[in-house]
């Protein structure tokens, strides 16, 4: 039987990364969110975006707009049909989601006569005309749009050219050798490397001769004595100079040519005329991007339609492509007003050829003049580029989110001025990557971190939710509460194949990167569990304030670099220990102050600071002397801090005159001496001084443990929520299964715990733990990459009260409440001790449960999807398949190319008695990848694709009963032999329900005393 469904779509992207070289800085100003000018007050932590309030986020069990998760809308820039944009627009908000952001992506599809950027391109009438139709049904459906900038990224637009003042810069660097007392009569040095094709213009910024010393030396770098510098800009007039070196050594000639990077946006070409990456650095490249959006695009009734539906304006991560140094035409003027002494003379150690740093003075002045650069550069960035796209995005009702990293300016700094810091799963390291800007985050008053989620290389459509899940349980704990899923690709266009288009498969011929959700998958039947779930997980993190233990000092605020805090990372956080990454500019802001001993007490109330030496400047022991007199006024005020390493020899970051040095060592000296500060040289050590200053983390284990917690705190409610994960994906051994107490702290008394089911949205009283005041035992047990919410509320505040007393301990398997009553659950029949709140021990019988069982025959009747007629047209090939014995479906001959829906039915009797009714849990093994349950046609709890064990309560009757499982898989066993040239060569994908499914029957009895 064939059916010819139209799937209602209608008509390992290489990331070119540079990370060059040292640093950060910005000011409070800087840092302040300032409001829209024309928005009502914002709420605290709240961005000008449509509902970022409380109130907008529902509850637990019914998550608002507000906290559901976006897609990334992959639009072939502007070949886009209106109503086709509405249907999408349909699709995103009736699978859960709460938005989407708009981005001009096509690495998949580079024929220009396909894209015809003149009549289509990003910007064109016809992008803007779909963009108005995407913020049109956004706002009838009442989720929100996100826009990019520019076209793909960096930040780019038409108008400008490679030779433009906006666009974006490099210093090129062009050298040669002169020997002791030989003479140079020819052209100034040429840069080494021929210019980007369109860069017509160069200018020379300085020309400088410096003797060779090789005491300087490095393994990669040529040593220069510095004092033996010699200006020479003056005399190269006309091209040429002539220059005799002095005896003693042999010299280089450098010169410093500015240029155009000439770079342009990934996957082009997306407009005409071309786009041009701006300079990220001037008020020019920022006023180019404005300029266009004003001139072009903001009409009368697209600013109305932004105010209506409009959420957040989208920078993607700060990709300048240059193996030169980026440059802008202020740094010299702008380095000097920061530090004190010129930039132009001491280039030779900052300049970079083919993507490396050249030449190096000692190693001290090395290290300071390179944090001096970027500190400047980093302040450029954020003044002239965020802060000023911020400050344009306000009035037209946007907040801006931006990932804030690429080169090696200060990160944590910049998460604190956006309105939305956003990270990604795949090019962040580890969790410590997120946890700079969860700090920058908080200190600000924010409260969202975002995360560009599930792109994988070479997985496009053979990615699983669960893979999707157990790549995001641990940044949740890091701080992440908001998840861009990457992505949903708008639906055709002319030439390409089934299952439609794609934004980044096939990429360079072969299977590409990331996945393109949407109804063509057939997963998409269940994915308003995957969004309830992560609906309810973003509720959770997104409730009041964060908290965290810690506060871990950073001079130099990069991320997205995997380097961590030393004992925090590797062994507080297995005890229980949670922390942030502050930076300088962080302790200028009006949080950071002390009450009662915790630091931005009305945030993440961090109970200790912890300071050590600079991974990122060869571990050197620095501080800023603004630095160390804020440590001084932070300790006096009462908080602890503890320092790991030799702090008496500690030197300044940057250049420093010995006046300075000098300050800043007798600040240092005051500091050592509080009574709140302990000075350490064993990073083993720092567990003890953190004793014996009295800080002890909120969540505490008995051993180590791969739990992973997160806090939050609001008006009398503590929020946690509870991961076995992993600090980075490639950690091994894998992580394995806890089962263990833990002992978490209360921060207000009167409160209970409460247990909250993100994929139900059911919250119950935890009926099994211990008290000690406002600490509660209780225990987790959690499958890989589980996770679990836990809540310590007033009685009631979230749903049923608990009974009247509560079990602290049992040997039964389980102990909750059932309308009040104390029941326990058990898997065999016995007689159960349970030891009670007040001290009394019972027993209680389990009279009869019968034995577990394994369900081997199953009828599948499968939905086998193939190619239609068009890219976006799907035919359904029904299967019936008995089965004696569950398999994978590519072991199945009938199935084994096959993609789809299949529904498995099994039939189980239950006879005889059975304590507390037909209670059991159905264990399915290994199922690929989404599902749900029925049993005797009612729908059972949706559960976690992770530990795919269901809760089959009060579905089961007496006699003969029905289960069916509906599971739907990926589309790439299809694609292996519908499109052979792309994805031929992938491996075959087990999917479907493969089992063991196993019947678990429990027990239950009432505990009386």
């Amino acid at each position: 039987m064939h059916d010819d469904t139209n799937r209602p779509e209608g008509a390992g992207v290489s990331r070119r990364t540079l990370l060059i070289a040292t640093a950060v800085a910005g000011t409070a100003a800087a840092l302040a969110p300032a409001a829209p000018a024309n928005a009502a007050p914002a709420a605290r932590g709240e961005a000008p975006g449509r509902g970022q309030g409380t109130a907008a986020a529902g509850s637990f069990a019914r998550p608002g707009a507000a906290v559901r998760p976006k897609f990334r809308w992959w639009w072939p820039d502007g070949l886009v049909d209106p109503d086709e944009i509405r249907r999408e627009v349909d699709q995103i908000a009736d699978a859960g989601f709460g938005g989407a952001e708009i981005a001009a992506v096509h690495h998949s599809v580079k024929d220009t006569s396909v894209l015809d950027t003149e009549h289509h391109g990003w910007g064109s009438p016809a992008w803007t005309a779909g963009v108005r139709a995407a913020l049109d049904q956004a706002r009838r459906r009442g989720i929100t749009i996100d826009l990019t900038i520019g076209p793909s990224w960096p930040a780019a637009v038409p108008g400008i050219t490679p030779d433009s003042e906006a666009a974006v810069q490099e210093l090129a660097l062009g050298a040669v050798t002169v020997a002791a007392g030989a003479a140079y009569d020819g052209p100034v040095p040429p840069p080494a490397a021929a210019p980007a094709s369109g860069v017509t213009r160069q200018e020379l910024v300085a020309l400088l001769a410096t003797r060779v010393d090789p005491a300087n030396a490095t393994r990669k770098e040529t040593g220069l004595d510095r004092a033996s510098a010699q200006d020479l800009t003056a005399s190269a007039g006309g091209g040429t100079v002539s220059w005799t070196a002095p005896e003693g050594g042999d010299w280089v000639l450098t010169a410093f040519w500015r240029r155009g990077t000439g770079q342009t946006p990934e996957g082009g070409p997306h407009t005409a005329p071309t786009a041009y990456v701006v300079d990220h650095f001037s008020a020019a490249g920022t006023s180019a991007v404005t300029g266009f959006w004003e001139r072009n695009v903001l009409t009368k009734e697209f600013r109305g339609l932004l105010r209506a539906a409009g959420g957040m304006l989208f920078e993607d991560s700060l990709e300048i492509e240059t193996k030169a140094l980026p440059w802008t035409p202020g740094l010299p003027a702008a380095f000097e007003r920061r530090t004190g002494y010129a930039l132009l003379p001491v280039l030779p150690v900052v300049a970079m050829s083919g993507g490396n740093q050249v030449y190096a003075y000692d190693t001290v002045a090395t290290r300071q003049i390179r944090h001096d650069f970027w500190d400047t550069v980093s302040e450029l960035y954020t003044t002239h580029h965020l802060t000023a796209l911020r400050d344009w995005a306000h009035p037209l009702g946007l907040g801006l989110r931006a990932q804030p990293y690429g080169l090696q300016t200060d990160a944590i700094a910049s998460a604190a001025l956006l309105d939305i810091p956003e990270g990604e799963s795949l090019g962040f390291k580890n969790l410590d990557d997120f946890r700079c800007l969860a700090g920058g985050r908080d200190m600000a008053g924010h409260t969202v971190l975002s995360c560009e989620a599930g792109a994988y290389t070479g997985s496009a459509y053979s990615t699983t939710w669960e893979k999707f899940l157990r790549t995001m349980g641990g940044a949740y704990a890091a701080g992440v509460n908001q998840t861009v899923v990457h992505g949903f690709s708008y639906a055709t266009l002319p030439g390409v194949k089934w299952p439609g288009y794609a934004a980044f498969t096939p990429y360079n011929g072969t299977v590409g990167y990331g996945e393109s959700w949407g109804p063509r998958h057939p997963t998409w039947r269940h994915i308003g569990d995957v969004s309830g779930y992560l609906s309810r997980v973003h509720h959770v993190t997104q409730r009041g304030t964060a908290r965290a233990d810690v506060a871990v000092f950073r001079q130099t605020g990069y991320t997205a670099t995997g380097i961590g805090a030393s004992w925090f990372t590797s062994t507080g956080i297995p005890l229980g220990w949670t922390h942030q990454f502050l930076s300088g500019p962080l302790l200028d802001l009006p949080s950071a102050r002390v009450r009662d001993g915790r630091l931005a007490p009305d945030g993440p109330a961090y109970r200790a600071l912890f300071v050590e030496a600079d991974f990122f400047s060869g571990s050197a022991v620095t501080l800023t002397p603004r630095d160390a007199e804020h440590l001084l006024r932070l300790t006096r005020a009462g908080l602890p801090v503890v320092l790991l390493g030799d702090w008496s020899a500690v030197t300044t970051p940057g250049v420093a005159d010995a006046a300075e040095l000098a300050g800043l060592r007798s600040v240092v000296a005051e500091l050592l001496a509080q009574p709140r500060v302990r000075q350490i040289t064993d990073k083993t050590a720092v567990g003890q001084a953190l004793a014996d200053l009295g800080v002890e983390p909120d969540v505490r284990y008995a051993a180590s443990s791969t739990l992973l917690t997160m806090h939050r705190y609001e008006d009398g409610t503590d929020w946690f929520y509870l991961c076995n994960g992993k600090h980075a994906e490639t950690v091994k051994p894998p992580v394995a299964a806890i089962d263990h107490e833990i002992t978490v702290r209360a921060t207000r008394p009167g409160t209970v715990p409460y247990l909250l089911d993100p994929w139900t949205g059911e919250a119950r009283p935890l009926a099994l733990y211990g008290r000690d005041g406002e600490r509660f035992t209780f225990r987790v047990a959690l499958q890989p990459a589980e996770s679990m919410v836990v809540a310590f509320a007033p009685p009631g505040r979230l749903g049923a009260r608990p009974g009247r007393v509560h079990a602290t301990a049992t040997d039964a398997g389980d102990a909750r409440f059932d309308g009040g009553r104390l029941v326990l659950r058990a898997r065999t029949a016995g007689t159960y001790a349970t030891t009670l709140s007040g001290g009394d021990t019972v027993r209680t019988v389990v009279a009869e449960v019968p034995a577990e069982r394994e369900l081997t025959a199953w009828t599948l009747d499968a939905e086998d999807w193939r190619p239609g007629a068009d890219p976006d047209r799907t035919v359904v090939v029904r299967h019936r398949v008995e089965l004696e014995a569950l398999a994978p479906w590519n072991a199945i001959p009938e199935l084994a190319d096959a993609s789809g829906i299949g529904r498995y039915r099994a039939t189980v009797d239950l006879d005889g008695p059975w304590s507390g009714g037909y209670g059991a849990l159905l264990d399915l093994g290994e199922v690929t990848d989404t599902f749900r349950v029925t049993v005797n046609g009612r729908p059972a709890p949706v559960t976690s694709l992770i530990d795919p064990v269901v809760d089959l309560g009060p579905l089961l009757r007496r006699g003969r009963n029905t289960v069916e499982v509906e599971v739907a898989t990926t589309l790439l066993n299809r694609l292996r032999v519908s499109d052979p040239s792309v994805y031929g060569g992938a491996a075959s994908q087990r999917t479907g329900l493969v089992g063991p499914v196993r019947l678990i029957p429990y027990g239950e009895a009432a505990v009386r005393k």
